[in-house]
């Protein structure tokens, strides 16, 4: 049997074996993650055009933690909010709400969520997220992504080279503690459910 197949991510331990329990949980924890998502984007480090917030951070742990069918709802569901003018975002209400907002110089990087979240749900379901260096290469691949698209709309808006010193520069170190964070504190969890005598 494949690892594709025998892993899971850590909420499937707390999860309802099926049915209506099951549903229920699945549901409340995408509730639950468009509220961890929106707590880390209102905490920020104004730059000006994109600030640093704990996005990046919030996405990539909730990957990891939820698998990606499970995160891809989740991310969804909290664009979804933001499209529908809930103050979600981090310039919203301040700098706009809804789809005006969506379309600004953070676009990019809200399409790079998914991406990013995805990436790290598929990792995790692979067993990724018991080996520090497997899951923080696939983070890595995923944070590129963030940064990638985030660059690409916000080029489209202000030009390549402010793209740059603007958009991406400044989050290149923060998003490589953010990667690190991840990496060792989910194997670090999974080995503490271990010892607690946890099926892993």
């Amino acid at each position: 049997m494949s690892n594709a197949i025998v892993m899971r991510p850590l909420v499937s331990l707390a999860l309802p074996q099926g049915g209506v329990a099951r549903f229920a949980a699945q549901a409340a924890l995408v509730v639950a993650g468009t509220l961890i998502l929106t707590i880390a984007a209102k905490t920020r480090v104004p730059l000006g055009l994109v600030d640093i917030n704990l996005g990046t951070l919030a996405v990539m742990g909730l990957g990891v933690a939820y698998g990606w069918r499970l995160a891809l709802v989740t991310l969804i569901a909290y664009l979804a909010e933001g499209a529908a003018g809930l103050p979600v975002f981090q310039g919203t209400p301040e700098r706009g709400i809804g789809l005006a907002y969506m379309m600004g110089p953070t676009g990019g990087y809200l399409l790079g969520y998914i991406a990013a979240a995805v990436i790290a749900g598929w990792a995790a379901d692979r067993g990724f997220d018991r080996n520090p260096l497997k899951l923080g290469a696939a983070l890595l691949v995923g944070e590129a992504l963030v940064l990638g698209l985030g660059f690409a709309w916000l080029a489209t808006l202000i030009g390549a080279e402010k793209a740059w010193l603007g958009g991406v520069a400044p989050f290149v170190y923060g998003d490589l503690v953010k990667v690190a964070l991840v990496a060792v504190a989910a194997p670090a969890v999974w080995s503490v459910f271990s010892a607690f005598g946890a099926k892993t």
